[in-house]
């Protein structure tokens, strides 16, 4: 009764208010990019991405800028390098900038005289304290993703599936891949301000991954994509309010639980989609006929 209590009068409070428009903001910006990153396969490359986020915004803070801005800026130019060094040993140009990225961000921090929280909000999230210019910002970059995917969904999407197909019948599959990269750059530096940079797979990658296992339709997986993202980041926020706890805690319980339970009922469906091919021979029929 006392987690109720304490949990409905924080949400009375306009602090929260803001953080919930911003987590319901970050659901949709999740949601939507989530389904196109499982069927790239850049589950790595967003990890790489969001090291670079933070490398941006431990800058910004460290020199007295915006955070938000500069953890945009970081994932951009990240995501812009990552997509010219093209898909040819992608996995070991993703661990050469995240180190980068990663040693960086040891330094700003290092150097960064203020309050360590904030330094720490950069790798949990921080998303009670969210300024109003931040909010405003998320609200800005979710506008253009949710944009620019639902306008250029069909060859996006035909890029993802069949690259090779695609170039073939004319589509720019590399410039596709820049313009999505720079999608990716954007949203990874949204979730580094909310869920912090060692946990942006749980809003990116988790929501995605767990559709795919329930349905093959891509327009239906996109749904079910910003649903789940939806539920990991209010229901996050709301469970963490009473124990005063950090919101990725809950956001990624929460991812990792529907996945869970996708896979479940994935693994289900498989199963009775599956015909049963065992004949079994009738009596006096077990041997060989010549």
């Amino acid at each position: 009764m006392n987690w109720l209590a304490d949990t409905q009068y924080l949400l009375s409070q306009d602090f929260v208010i803001q953080a919930l428009i911003a987590c319901a903001l970050l659901g949709l910006l999740s949601g939507v990019m989530t389904t196109l990153i499982v069927l790239r396969r850049m589950s790595f490359a967003v990890h790489g991405t969001s090291e670079l986020a933070l490398m941006g915004a431990s800058a910004a803070l460290l020199f007295g800028l915006n955070v938000g801005i500069g953890a945009v800026v970081g994932a951009v130019v990240a995501a812009i390098v990552l997509a010219l060094l093209g898909t040819k040993q992608q996995d070991s140009a993703v661990g050469v900038v995240m180190s980068f990225g990663l040693g960086l961000s040891v330094l700003f921090i290092h150097l960064y005289p203020g309050n360590s929280k904030s330094a720490l909000s950069l790798l949990t999230g921080q998303i009670v304290g969210l300024r109003s210019d931040s909010l405003l910002l998320l609200a800005i970059v979710t506008l253009i993703v949710v944009i620019s995917v639902a306008v250029c969904w069909r060859p996006l999407l035909f890029a993802s599936v069949d690259p090779l197909m695609a170039k073939v019948s004319g589509v720019p599959v590399r410039g596709y891949s820049i313009f999505f990269a720079v999608l990716v750059g954007l949203s990874a530096a949204q979730s580094v301000q909310i869920v912090g940079a060692l946990l942006v797979m749980a809003l990116l990658i988790t929501p995605g991954a767990a559709a795919v296992e329930v349905t093959r339709s891509p327009v239906a997986a996109l749904g079910l994509s910003v649903l789940f993202a939806e539920l990991a980041a209010v229901g996050g926020l709301i469970l963490s309010l009473a124990p005063g706890v950090p919101v990725s805690v809950f956001v990624t319980s929460i991812s990792f639980v529907i996945y869970l339970l996708c896979r479940l009922v994935g693994a289900k469906k498989a199963r009775r989609a599956t015909p049963d091919t065992s004949i079994q021979a009738a009596p006096g029929q077990t041997g060989c006929h010549h």
